[in-house]
């Protein structure tokens, strides 16, 4: 038996591969060799098979996907090699010998290689660890985040080997064969500069100097092209070697230490002739590819010409940077990013993001982390954009910088044009960095960017200054909160790690509860740094309490609220409001809809509030046209116009009633409505409109967490005749997932219907719970519930209702095995809804009690009444009850013998539910098809249909 993760994911046996069935659960394989003989959490095995929020079963498809891996490994007699899947707690454990993992083998070779004295050796233990790929790792699984990254650093560790076995082959001599086997790696890695480079020493040393040129070229051009960057010092140092003909000793790696002199640099590379020098040992670090290094993140950029003496001949560089932020965490990707950003000629940096995300800390960190870059200097000025003082003169940041540049202060213009040209001017042959932080505007830092190439200018910003992207080419680096570590470990660099550690579920929550947002990290530390008895917990108990938090989080002259109102007071007037009404929404995204309807405006007025909003950082939009609010920004909003909370809650309440009845219309044209609206219902100015069934289903799978939210607020506020009708109005998406955890919401709608006392209501309610419960198997609790529905809908006038309840409560009876008790009820049902007219829900009777004489052993009364459903629909009509009705009518066909036809039909409503995505209808129908066909075709669609089913999962 073996274990394969260097390729596709497998199993192999003496007989062959296992079937191990769908991506997921060569996942899960995979999650658990890559920590064999570790338990694997529940937690990390769901991030390992989904990409984005997991369903809420998710337990139980892992455990399924546990159970059926089992089963095959069993099989496969993998006890007798010691193989055992076995389940600890909340946690999983494949135990296997090393032996068996092409992994573990790989990574021994390549131990075993680096121990040989002799390139041989070598050589033959580096070909046989590279045997072992059999193409990119983690094939055929569904690559979750954890599972991508690592893929990732296997296939790092195999180019690696591939870069010492072309070495080893150069100590051989074997250059031809070292070039042979980097030409094929480079091919597929065009942009890893240590594979270059290693191929244009092969090929020198193999006698081809000019195809090794052309390669150093090639891969120039495709780094500016492709990346916007100039070749890193291992491509720089290598192309030096050869110009000069010393390629160094062979199979050495092109030399870190020294970089190539002016001669060698090559032309069109931005490097001047007249450089005071090349980036040595001293110069930024870089990994290959063009990445920058974590360590030490400093852009690859050229040697630039030496500066001229300042006018007043000041010899030391000009340094205004304010200190470097004390306990500053995490931000490696952004640092890195602003690494790329800076690089090239005369780069405008952007940092933006909200108050208090540390846009001014990271900048600081950045540009004390750089000094090298920058030797004649690095200016700062605080423009105070968002600040209660106001913004200082240009004229006099414009006269600071000039002073600090060494010119004389009666030399220094009074107005602002020729002040900024003399300023262009000095800085016109300077490598400097520029610092301008809370700026408020683009036209403000147009006017302070330096004049230089080499010069590098560094924004930041609560607002995104878009204009800046388009006149300047500004390469914006957003900035979010901080992940939860990133949090507890800055909340441990005020604290002391002790002081952390005593309380690590403390310290996740109270990162949690700031949200990770830094500035309110540092309040919350400062606040306990004051009071070592306080414990990390009662504060979190504090904090936890939405009411006081935002009090809580500030302190003297600094904190969240301070820093949120200076950002707001720069606001238009419409754009507060939106805000402040905002706060009062009880989900959590909003869309123009649900922004107007709050604020009792329109959609289009709604979405340009919300892009002034989104442009200041105090919301983010995460789809196109769907925005949400950071919990600490949500809490200030809601105590702008706390006035307004229960006229905006019944806004955005009667939109979701509004919408979810156009989006309930729209999936099952022709049914009929659940409940007329409430008598003082407030029309939204604009409904949204769907195009189809299929964007209204995904708007109600979109938002059903949101419209859950909504439907407690009304609850807890008071407004039942609203909670219960936005819960009952997503029935379309219960019916079609209908296993999908929907009675806790339905038990919340039952509650405000007696609140209400409205039998009408209660009824509905009571139908459709349960039937839900019904299909999860609850079926003693749905026919307590169900016996109540039908007299309800009685006393309240409602006779379509009574039918409905009538179908559903003879499911449970025919479940019950009370079948004459659940035909008659069906039957009455349809009696009922002839009498109102109602084609679509007498089609709905009539299907309910066609299965039921099928179950009855009556298969002619089962036809006639499927065939009298189906010409009541029109063609369009709801793919399910189509696919439903067409395979009651082939079971039918089979038992009366007629099995062609059966057939027929069966494949026929099989062919209809996958057409329009009803996976279950199609198994259903292919399961009977099963029964009396062996036709390969009917198998292999009823398998897909299954694999799709468990991918919905």
């Amino acid at each position: 038996m073996e274990f394969r993760l260097l390729g596709t994911v497998s199993v192999e046996t003496l007989t062959g591969p296992l079937p191990l069935g769908p991506a997921k659960r060569r996942s899960l394989l995979a999650a658990l060799l890559l920590s064999a003989n570790t338990p694997v959490s529940l937690g990390r095995l769901t991030e390992c098979l989904w990409d984005d929020e997991p369903p809420s079963q998710a337990r139980g498809v892992i455990q399924g996907h546990v159970s059926r891996l089992r089963a095959l490994l069993a099989g496969a007699d993998a006890e007798a090699y010691g193989v055992e899947l076995a389940t600890l707690g909340d946690a999983y454990v494949l135990r296997a010998p090393e032996t068996l993992l092409d992994s573990q083998r790989f990574e021994e070779l390549l131990m075993l290689a680096r121990e040989q004295r002799g390139p041989a050796d070598a050589v033959l233990m580096f070909k046989e660890a590279l045997s072992l790929w059999q193409g990119p790792a983690l094939s055929g699984a569904f690559a979750g985040p954890p599972l991508r990254v690592a893929a990732h650093s296997l296939e790092e560790s195999r180019l690696a080997t591939v870069e010492q076995l072309s070495r080893a082959y150069g100590a051989l001599g074997e250059h031809h064969r070292a070039a042979a086997l980097l030409t094929a790696e480079t091919a597929a890695h065009p942009l890893r500069e240590s594979l270059a480079a290693e191929l244009m020493l092969a090929l020198f040393r193999a006698g081809r100097q000019s195809e090794a040129l052309d390669r150093f070229h090639r891969t120039r051009r495709l780094l500016a092209d492709e990346l916007g960057i100039d070749p890193g010092h291992e491509l720089a140092d290598a192309y030096a070697l050869i110009l000069r003909g010393a390629p160094g000793p062979p199979g050495a790696a092109p030399p870190k230490s020294a970089g190539p002199t002016p001669a060698a640099v090559p032309p069109g590379s931005g490097r001047s002739p007249d450089a005071a020098g090349p980036c040595g040992a001293e110069g930024p670090s870089r990994v290959a590819g063009g990445g920058t290094d974590a360590a030490a993140p400093a852009p690859p950029r050229p040697p630039f010409p030496a500066a001229p003496p300042s006018p007043a001949g000041e010899p030391h560089p000009v340094d205004l940077l304010p200190r470097a932020p004390r306990g500053f965490h995490g931000r490696a990707a952004e640092l890195a990013a602003l690494s790329r950003s800076a690089a090239g000629e005369a780069p405008v940096c952007l940092v933006t993001g909200p108050a208090g995300v540390g846009k001014t800390a990271l900048a600081l960190q950045w540009a004390h982390r750089n000094p090298a870059l920058f030797p004649d200097g690095r200016l700062f000025a605080d423009l105070r954009g968002f600040s209660a003082a106001g913004e200082p003169a240009l004229i006099d940041v414009l006269r600071e910088f000039l002073l600090a540049l060494g010119v004389s202060p009666r030399r220094v213009p009074e107005s602002v044009p020729a002040a900024a040209a003399l300023f262009r001017s000095l800085t016109a042959r300077r490598r400097l960095l520029v610092v301008l932080d809370n700026a408020r505007d683009s036209a403000t830092v147009r006017t302070l960017l330096p004049g230089g190439a080499d010069c590098v200018t560094l924004v930041t910003s609560r607002h995104r200054l878009e204009g800046l992207i388009a006149s300047d080419a500004a390469r914006p680096v957003p900035l979010d909160t901080l992940e939860t570590d990133d949090g507890t470990a800055l909340l441990a660099g005020v604290l002391g790690e002790e002081r952390v550690l005593a309380e690590p579920v403390a310290a996740r929550r109270l990162s949690e509860l700031c949200g990770g947002l830094p500035l309110a990290l540092r309040v919350t530390a400062a606040r306990l740094a004051g009071r070592p008895r306080w414990t990390l917990a009662a504060l979190a108990g504090e904090l936890a309490d939405e009411r006081g938090r935002l009090a809580y989080l500030d302190v003297d002259d600094t904190g969240v609220a301070a820093a949120l109102r200076l950002t707001v007071q720069h606001l238009p007037p419409g754009a507060v409001h939106q805000l402040a009404r905002l706060g009062h929404h009880p989900g959590g995204h909003y869309d123009p809809y649900a922004a107007a309807a709050l604020a009792g405006t329109d959609p289009v007025t709604a979405r340009a509030a919300l892009e002034q909003l989104a442009a200041a950082h105090l919301v983010t939009e995460t789809a196109p046209g769907r925005w949400v609010l950071h919990d600490l920004v949500r809490l200030y909003a809601r105590s702008l116009d706390p006035a307004s909370a229960r006229e905006a809650l019944i806004g955005v309440l009667d939109h979701c009633i509004a919408t979810a009845l156009a989006a309930a219309d729209t999936a099952e044209p022709g049914g009929e409505p659940c409940f007329v609206l409430p008598e003082d219902f407030r029309r939204p100015s604009a409904v949204q409109d769907f195009a189809d069934r299929a964007e209204a289903m995904r708007w109600l799978a979109t938002e059903r967490e949101d419209l859950a939210l909504t439907a407690l607020a009304a609850r807890e506020a008071g407004l039942d005749d609203r909670a219960w009708r936005i819960i009952l109005l997503q029935w379309p998406q219960m019916v079609w997932r209908v296993r999908d955890s929907w009675s806790p919401l339905l038990e919340l709608a039952l509650e405000s219907a007696r609140a209400e006392k409205d039998a009408y209501a209660e009824s509905r309610v009571l139908t459709l719970l349960g039937w839900v419960l019904t299909e999860e198997g609850r079926t003693a609790e749905a026919a307590a519930l169900l016996e109540r529905s039908p007299v309800l809908a009685r006393e309240a006038g409602d006779p379509l209702g009574e039918a409905t309840a009538l179908v559903n409560l003879a499911v449970v009876q025919a479940e019950l095995g009370e079948l004459p008790t659940a035909l008659e009820n069906c039957a009455r049902a349809v009696e009922l809804t002839r009498g109102e007219g109602d084609r679509h829900t007498e089609m709905l009777t009539l299907q309910h009690l066609a299965r039921m004489h099928l179950t009855a052993h009556r298969p002619q009364e089962a036809l006639d009444c499927a065939r009298t459903a189906l010409d009541l629909g029109p063609e369009h009509e709801e793919a399910a009850r189509r696919s439903l009705l067409l395979a009651v009518c082939g079971e039918a066909r089979l038992a009366l013998g007629d099995e062609e036809d059966g057939v027929r039909l069966l494949d026929r409503a099989a062919q209809e539910a996958e057409r329009d995505g009803y996976d279950e209808g199609a198994v259903r129908a292919l399961e009977v098809l099963l029964r009396v066909s062996g036709r390969t075709e009917f198998r292999r669609r009823h398998d897909e249909a299954l694999r799709r089913l468990a991918e919905e999962s």
